[in-house]
């Protein structure tokens, strides 16, 4: 029975420690649009061409 009044004490303080981070991810934008990305990974990614059909940067020359 001794051991409740040092539990409740902690599930308190855990329960105040996830509020605040619930609120702090609230703030920062974390939940802004769920949607978009969820639905990013199923996006193809054809638009652009393969890393081999790109043209080649040009070289960078050296001062004289």
């Amino acid at each position: 029975m001794e051991v409740i009044y040092g539990l409740i004490p902690g599930m308190i303080a855990l329960g105040l420690v996830a509020v605040a981070v619930f609120f702090w991810a609230a703030r920062s934008g974390q939940f802004e649009d769920l949607e978009g990305e969820a639905s990013r990974i199923l996006m193809d990614d054809d638009a652009l061409p393969p890393r081999s059909a790109r043209p080649a940067p040009p070289a960078r020359r050296e001062p004289d």
